[in-house]
């Protein structure tokens, strides 16, 4: 290549010049004088010589090479003492892992040997060199904060699973994840570290002493005296568990925190860092020095100010510098000590990035004077360095550190051409830059300033009885007033802060979805696209394997960048073209899930797998969306999942890794701080190389699809004259608009399902801060209620409770704190709204897929997840900070996801089990709070009927649990006793919610709303079961169906309990056991109020006899309800027995839930009803051979022993009979910790006053009471005139099957009798006769004939 002003030669090769003595003197080049005084100003000599220029030998082009290496030279050691050993240091150079020998374990390696990742329970490694002599130092980026021990150990230290570094004599190790020392023995030292930290490892061999320091602060000396001596040497070593990970760094980079007197463990390169410096002094004097040819002299400029305008001195100086400075600049300790500090420098000025033009021209430079392949390894390095820099500097109170490498960063992605080959080569594929979009969270408040920026911390103060935070404003104090607000002042300021790091994070996403940089080839939107895709696929495919997933704390923080700069863009399109929607308004078109242009890698979809739709609406896809499917394609997809199973064994296995098998997933290119390409992957077993980059297919299973990610291009994505693009095959339902860049539509696509992978866990993840806070500060308040209480003749009491309100207030200023930095980086305002706009755009899009009638088969199951699971997110993660109230369009959204929950929880579209689970979790949910329930009511009464109508299907064959639930909620409020929010008995206790999954928390936390009923949806529950007659007889038939197994097996597990609680020795029962007890309890008391409902709602289903099997269900449930009533009722009875264990795990079972649901059912059918329809349920209760008088009485505490109604205490305040002093004992199965059952004898010593609704004066109504008393008195009468007026039965007349009623049916045509009961029941399964088989016809009544 020749330059652009003269006829030099610059060769790119080499960059040598050829002689000026074969050019013609006039060169286009300035005068020799002006040139020889230029090239004597940027290559100052350093040897003393003639100050006057006069007095100085002529420089030209021809002298300049020589001179150049004379002046490179000078200062370079001599070539023997250059490869002199060091004192006191054994083993290789470049210092690395030793990975052939000095390992145990199973740990994945990076391919520089500097990373690892532990692989197995506790593994092993150290490095290749030893020291015996001097001071020594080396550093451990800390990439996850869980169980490490690092250190030093000597060879003879020998390691396994269970003992690493520090636990054996001669290894001495830190441990900050526990905060103490190990050697054999350990003690308390040190800090607790976080990802993010740098641990550096001292060892003086002179003083025999080892000391650490985190983030370049000292922890103090850690070890004295450790041996020392003849043939005694220490590696650097570590031990690590499962999934964490570091990096070392002995050398091969500048240290972070270099300490004066130690020594790295690796040689710095000294001689070429001294030539790099020179060599950049000569650039910064070309950059200050101008040429001035008429007045013939040289003028000092600004650096910032220097273009590269092609004047041929300049260009040939430089090329002299850089025939040097570019292979230097391939080295990554050069890159980071000399050029990242140089150009960090220049824009230290501040500013916008934009400003300082000179970063984009000396970029300029490298591309024109810099071989390709020298530019690319000194832009990888040069970016992964400013990664590591950012990854894994310490959080300062302005963020400093992270401005700055993020400003350096963004100047570099505006050069077009290092942007673009970054993409291609490097984003999403080595250097994982979501990295760059992560902000982590201080775990030490103090060293992250957080105590300056917020020097007053407030915390809620005042709860109700159920722990809840009841502060209203009137309720404040003056003094809680102003520490309220000044902490509100301070999270203010810090917010501010983190939003001038998001800011520039969302600068780089909007530089790399940039469309219109097509000059120099493909835009650099379209490859975004790409790499974004195949780093979902990746993520999205080795979800079974946690080391290969980019971490969920990354995920989110890159989740919201990505929708702000997304926006961004979507909304300078939709200016741009007024037709098109806005960013507001957003959608993913149908057309996506199946026209095959976008990859789902395998998702499932909500009709099941890909591969059986394509076969089974094919004909859909041809008639609606003009689609026709190619039966090679079909055929192939078949025979791959028929393959599938087979396969996976073997294809999951990288070639030559057979001896380690399936566990050789990929490992985490993020997790490793080195983030490099391929890894090594060592166990004492086998040792085996990772092939680099190994494809996510395997290559022998192609699968079949229109273009794979990498081979797609711009107009593949955007479409082109009649070529829709990613918009292919739009069906008629879907409106022909433009939407927006087809691009934007697809990373949309890609938004959500990044949401589904792992944000959403993550959100759940940073609430615990909160809850802390809150428990802490229940903690807090009620200790200085106790100090308040304190006699003062117990002043050891009053100091214990002092120090502790001293340990609560402390730990209260510091999660204050650490709750201000998460609220503003991950529960903000503005990341409220982008959770939110998510959430718009997924119920949009189910919207319009559901529109394409079959076709919304194809809809990727997420789009359903990610909607109930933002809402979720927004209901339960988000509050008290921010209110969904205060969102733009809640209450319309709000009544939009109630009608996809209401369509779509028994959709038969929707095959997955899974979904249709959660889709019915929502919906359960969803009607245990006001607002979300005045939704439900608000959509067509068309679809509210419909989702009635699904709701009352048969409990039979299908998941019926949530389903009653759902009832159960409809109808809490209205029930007899069902106004409580929480048992009577459970008030003083907490929910245990803190580990279940997203949606069963949210049940969880809905079962102690208050009630709110819904008279809307319960008028349509009537309606249905008074019109459909059929409908009502077969749901009310499963209802007690299942009632009746509930409590069978309910009432067997106790059997079970209580048979081990009279054996004499100690017993414990596994938990596992204890709560499907526990459930089935809670089924049996919900199926009751189920049954309450209807019984309320349409008591002509049980009393009307007109209608078919109208008696047969009042006998039913008066034959449930007497047995219930005998089971809890009896004296001394089983279930009182078990309920005075008051075992962990069946807290809820007491008597007071299952009796009043009970009651509540007989007071409604023998109180509340018409006077026919009383007549019939008592005649059919007292016919009932299990109905016992003395159940009812025991309702109102009226014993069979004592014939009094007085008072008697609540079940909740009678004493517990557990024994206080038992140890718990381990389970069987290993489920956690068995609770010891008390003996018989403990547990009854106690005795337990009778149950009476008169105690529950707070729960029961005067008029419900009156009520059940009215109920008791009419049964007694009845009773009464039964007994007198049954005359006795002989034993001929009872019928042959029950022995407990007279005959009173016939069966047609065979004759043979039996009660109405029994013949009922049988009639239900089978239509054949009890004695001969015949199949009956008819059943007429049975009169007795008159005695003769």
């Amino acid at each position: 290549m020749s330059s652009k002003g003269g006829g030099t030669a610059l060769t790119r090769r080499n960059y040598r010049l050829a002689s000026d003595t074969d050019k013609p003197r006039a060169t286009g080049i300035v005068n020799e004088k002006l040139l020889s005084d230029y090239l004597h100003h940027v290559f100052p000599s350093t040897k003393p010589g003639p100050a006057l220029a006069s007095l100085r030998k002529p420089l030209g082009f021809q002298d300049l090479g020589a001179h150049l290496e004379r002046l490179l030279s000078e200062g370079e050691p001599a070539e023997d003492s250059r490869d002199q050993p060091v004192e006191g240091r054994l083993g290789p150079q470049p210092v690395v892992l030793d990975h052939t020998s000095g390992f145990e374990g199973l740990l994945f390696v990076d391919d520089d040997l500097l990373g690892v990742i532990g692989h197995s329970n506790f593994s092993s490694i150290r490095a290749t060199t030893c020291v015996y002599k001097g001071k020594w130092a080396y550093e451990v980026l800390i990439s996850s904060q869980g169980l490490m021990q690092i250190g030093w150990c000597t060879l003879n230290c020998r390691f396994n699973q269970e003992e690493g570094v520090g636990d054996t004599p001669d290894s001495y190790a830190y441990d900050g994840n526990r905060v103490r020392k190990w050697n054999v023995t350990t003690t308390n030292y040190g800090k607790s570290w976080a990802a993010g930290d740098i641990v550096s490892c001292l060892i003086d061999l002179d003083e025999g002493t080892i000391t650490f320091c985190l983030n370049g602060q000292s922890l103090g000396t850690a070890f004295t005296n450790i041996k020392m001596g003849p043939g005694v040497a220490y590696f650097p070593a570590i031990s690590l568990s499962f999934k964490e990970s570091v990096a070392f760094n002995f050398g091969s980079r500048p240290l972070r925190y270099p300490f004066s007197g130690y020594l790295p463990l690796q040689n710095p390169p000294t001689t070429d860092l001294m030539k790099a410096h020179k060599l950049l002094g000569y650039i910064k004097n070309v950059l200050s020095t101008s040429i001035d040819a008429q007045e013939d002299r040289l003028l000092e400029k600004d650096c910032s100010a220097w273009r590269l305008h092609g004047e041929p001195t300049v260009l040939v100086t430089l090329a002299h510098i850089f025939n040097h400075f570019a292979p230097l600049m391939c080295k990554v300790y050069l890159v980071e000590d000399v050029l990242m500090n140089f150009l960090l420098g220049i824009l230290e000025g501040g500013g916008s990035v934009d400003e300082h033009q000179l970063i984009q021209q000396l970029l300029d430079l490298f591309w024109l004077l810099m071989e390709d392949y020298e530019v690319n390894e000194c832009l990888k390095q040069l970016m992964m360095s400013l990664l590591r820099a950012y990854r894994f500097s310490p959080i300062i109170p302005d963020l400093g550190f992270q401005i700055h490498y993020l400003r350096l960063t963004t100047a570099i992605l505006h050069h077009e051409k290092s942007r673009k080959y970054l993409l291609n080569n490097f984003t999403f594929d080595v250097l994982r830059s979501v990295v760059f979009f992560y902000i982590k969270t201080p775990l030490r408040v103090k060293e992250a300033g957080l105590e300056e920026l917020i020097p007053t911390t407030w915390w809620p103060t005042h709860f109700d009885k159920e722990g809840k935070d009841e502060r209203e404003p009137k309720d404040e104090s003056a003094d809680e007033r102003l520490r309220r607000r000044a902490y509100e002042r301070g999270c203010q300021r810090l917010k501010k802060r983190i939003e001038v790091v998001e800011e520039l994070q969302v600068q780089i996403l909007k530089l790399l979805l940039n469309n219109k940089d097509k000059t120099t080839g493909e835009a650099s939107r379209y490859i975004f696209l790409n790499k974004f895709r195949k780093f979902l696929q990746e993520n999205a495919s080795n979800r079974g394997h946690p080391t290969a997933l980019c971490p969920p704390e990354y995920m989110v923080c890159f989740l919201h960048r990505l929708i702000t700069a997304v926006r961004a863009s979507w909304d300078d399109g939709s200016r741009k073209s007024p037709s098109s929607i806005s960013s507001d308004e957003a959608y993913v078109p149908p057309q996506l899930f199946y026209n095959g242009k976008v990859d789902y890698f395998d998702l499932q979809r909500l009709g099941g797998l890909l591969s059986h739709l394509k076969k089974t609406l094919k004909d859909d896809l041809a008639s609606k969306a003009n689609i026709i499917i190619d039966p090679a394609e079909i055929q192939a997809t078949a025979m791959d999942d028929l393959d599938e199973d087979e396969e996976s064994g073997a294809a999951q296995r990288p070639f030559g890794a057979a001896a380690v098998g399936g566990a050789l997933a990929r490992p985490s290119w993020l997790s490793s701080p080195t983030l490099g390409r391929a890894n090594r992957f060592l166990s004492t077993a086998a040792v085996s190389l990772m092939t680099p980059r190994r494809p996510l297919t395997q290559p022998e299973k192609v699968k079949v699809r229109t273009l794979a990610v990498e081979q797609r291009t711009e107009e593949d994505i955007e479409g082109s004259h009649g070529n829709d693009g990613l918009l292919l095959g739009r069906p008629l339902e879907e409106p022909d608009q433009p939407i927006a860049d087809k691009s934007l539509l697809e990373i949309v696509d890609g938004i959500v399902m990044m949401y589904n992978l792992s944000v959403h866990q993550q959100l759940g993840k940073m609430v615990v801060v909160s809850d802390d806070v809150h428990e802490y500060a229940v903690a807090l308040k009620d200790t200085e209620e106790k100090i308040a209480r304190c006699p003062a003749r117990r002043p050891d009491i009053l100091d214990e409770l002092q120090k502790s309100q001293k340990v609560f207030a402390e730990k209260l200023n510091h999660l204050c704190r650490r709750l201000a930095w998460i609220n503003a980086t991950i529960y903000s305002k503005e990341k409220m709204l982008d959770v939110y706009w998510l959430l718009c755009v997924c119920i949009r899009t189910i919207e319009h897929a559901d529109n394409t009638g079959s076709l919304f088969a194809f809809a990727p199951e997420f789009y359903l997840s990610v909607a109930m699971n933002a809402y979720s997110a927004l209901k339960n993660y988000f509050s008290p900070a921010n209110s969904m109230e205060e969102l733009p369009g809640y209450e319309e959204t709000l009544t939009q996801l109630a009608a996809i929950l209401a369509k779509h929880f028994a959709d038969p579209r929707i095959v997955g089990t899974d979904i249709k689970d959660s889709l019915m979790q929502a919906l359960a949910s969803y009607v245990c709070y006001p607002q979300s329930l005045r939704a439900v009511e608000r959509i067509p009464e068309e679809q509210r009927v419909a989702m009635m109508r699904n709701l009352l299907a048969p409990y039979e064959q299908r998941p019926w649990a949530q389903t009653n639930w759902i009832l159960v909620r409809l109808w809490r409020g209205c029930g007899f006793g069902y106004r409580y929010t929480r048992l009577p008995h459970l008030l003083k206790t907490k929910p245990e919610d803190a580990n279940l999954p997203s949606l069963q928390r949210d049940l969880s936390i809905a079962s102690f709303q208050k009630p709110c009923p819904s008279l809307l949806l319960q008028r349509h529950m009537a309606e249905l079961l008074s019109v459909d007659k059929e409908m009502a007889a077969s749901f009310l038939n499963s209802v007690l169906n299942q009632l009746n197994w509930a409590f069978s097996e309910f009432i067997g597990m106790i059997q079970e309990i209580q048979q081990a609680a009279e054996r004499p020795e100690r017993n414990f029962v596994d938990t596992r056991q204890l709560k499907v007890c526990a459930t089935c309890f809670d089924l049996s008391v919900s199926l009751l109020r189920v049954l309450e409902m209807t019984v309320t709602l349409v008591p002509e289903i049980f009393l009307d006899w007109s209608r078919p099997s109208a008696e047969l269900l009042l006998r039913r449930l008066a034959q449930l309800l007497n047995q219930v009533l005998n089971r809890v009722t009896a004296e001394k009875n089983l279930f009182d027995r078990v309920v005075n264990l008051r075992l962990p795990g069946l807290e809820s079972v007491d008597h007071y839930p299952i009796l009043v649901a009970v009651t509540g059912i007989l007071v409604r059918i023998l109180v509340d009803g018409d006077r026919q329809g009383i007549s019939r349920a008592s005649c059919v209760l007292l016919s009932d051979p299990c109905f016992q008088l003395h159940s009812i009485q025991h309702l109102l505490g009226e014993g069979e022993s004592s014939g009094s109604t007085a008072a008697v205490t609540s079940s909740s305040s009678s004493s517990s009979s557990s024994s206080s002093t038992a140890r718990p004992v381990v389970g069987p199965l290993g489920s956690g910790v068995a609770p010891v059952i008390p003996s018989a004898a403990a547990a009854g010593s106690s005795e337990r006053k009778h149950f009476s609704l008169h105690a529950y004066t707070d729960y029961i109504s005067e008029e419900e009471k009156q009520k059940v008393e009215l109920m008791l008195t009419f049964l007694t009468e009845e009773s009464k005139q039964a007994a007198a007026s049954t005359a006795p039965t002989s034993e001929e007349d009872l019928c042959p099957i029950c022995y407990a009623h007279s005959i009173s049916a016939v069966f047609k045509p065979c004759s043979h009798k039996s009660c109405k009961a029994c013949i009922n029941q049988h009639l239900m399964n089978n239509k054949d006769c009890f004695f001969c088989k015949a199949t009956i016809t008819g059943v007429e009544d049975y009169c007795k004939p008159a005695a003769s």
